[in-house]
């Protein structure tokens, strides 16, 4: 794409440094939003939770990529803890939608993280950006969270929905808390480890952010995954073969639900999402198979 002026929200997180250093290598010019005093004239100030931008910042923005939202299973989900991950992501989205429908100039999109939290428990049911959205905390969440965006549909800004699964990573996210586990051979499968898991490589992540921007067909929800997601067993030996670790240790369902409390649910339930969006538009994924996503990981 030809450079351009990009604001990204959460540019500290795994994805978006990650995102910010890809477009800045190409020669775009990233702006960073932040909530502290900036640092210097590629930092925008904002507060998610006052609803304020400093729009200044965002005058000439061809797109604005908003990825901030609080940790979804950084702690247990007490009703506190519920309303930091609901406040974070729907007054957010909110507060930035506003702030690029009131630009004398809107940017051409908003592109906002979501999660496949959307669909629910799906079972051995394949699921895309058509199906309706399941039962629980983090569909009506995710639901809450893509609504918010409304000022900018309404203002003509195409508004596009990154719905993403499990990005396979060492260097964070939930990935990243994976791997110390299986290289100390304690890993194994969790509770039936039948449940589906729809991951996808970080390269392959920033790589379906950047072809968002660039592709204007892409709008509303888009599934970042890979094409053939697999069941929790099957990830858990191919972890071991990668990391060349036993993998005979099982963490029961019961034991998982003391631990985690009520986000035992989500990591026990199962969606096999198909990223049909993605694929129709023409994206190729660079490590669509586990073992070649897990390798990617493990050399970045």
């Amino acid at each position: 794409m030809a450079p351009m002026r990009i604001a990204v929200t959460g540019a500290s997180g795994l994805i978006g440094s990650t995102l910010v250093r890809s477009l800045g290598a190409d020669g775009h010019d990233v702006v960073r939003l932040v909530r502290r005093v900036p640092g210097g004239d590629d930092e925008v100030r904002w507060d998610p939770d006052g609803g304020t931008v400093d729009t200044a910042g965002l005058t000439g923005c061809e797109a604005i990529v908003h990825l901030a939202g609080a940790g979804i299973g950084d702690r247990r989900w007490t009703e506190a803890r519920k309303k930091v991950l609901r406040d974070s992501r729907v007054r957010g989205t909110d507060t930035i939608a506003r702030a690029a429908a009131s630009l004398d100039t809107p940017p051409r999109l908003l592109l906002c993280g979501s999660a496949i939290g959307f669909y629910g428990d799906t079972g051995d049911s394949w699921v895309d950006e058509d199906s309706p959205a399941g039962d629980g905390f983090l569909a009506d969440l995710v639901q809450q969270w893509e609504a918010a965006a409304a000022p900018a549909r309404a203002a003509g800004i195409r508004t596009a929905h990154a719905r993403t699964g499990l990005v396979v990573s060492g260097r964070g996210g939930a990935w990243g808390r994976l791997f110390p586990v299986f290289r100390a051979g304690l890993g194994g499968r969790m509770g039936s480890g039948r449940q589906y898991w729809s991951f996808i490589a970080l390269h392959d992540e920033i790589a379906a952010l950047r072809h968002i921007i660039d592709d204007d067909r892409l709008s509303g929800p888009v599934n970042l995954t890979a094409p053939e997601p697999l069941t929790n067993s099957q990830v858990t030996a191919a972890m071991g073969r990668a990391l060349h670790r036993p993998t005979l240790a099982a963490v029961p369902a019961p034991v998982l639900r003391v631990a985690l409390g009520e986000f035992a649910g989500d990591v026990l339930s199962s969606q096999r999402v198909r990223p049909r969006r993605l694929l129709d538009s023409g994206f190729a994924f660079a490590f669509p198979e586990i073992d070649q996503a897990i390798g990617a990981a493990l050399e970045a």
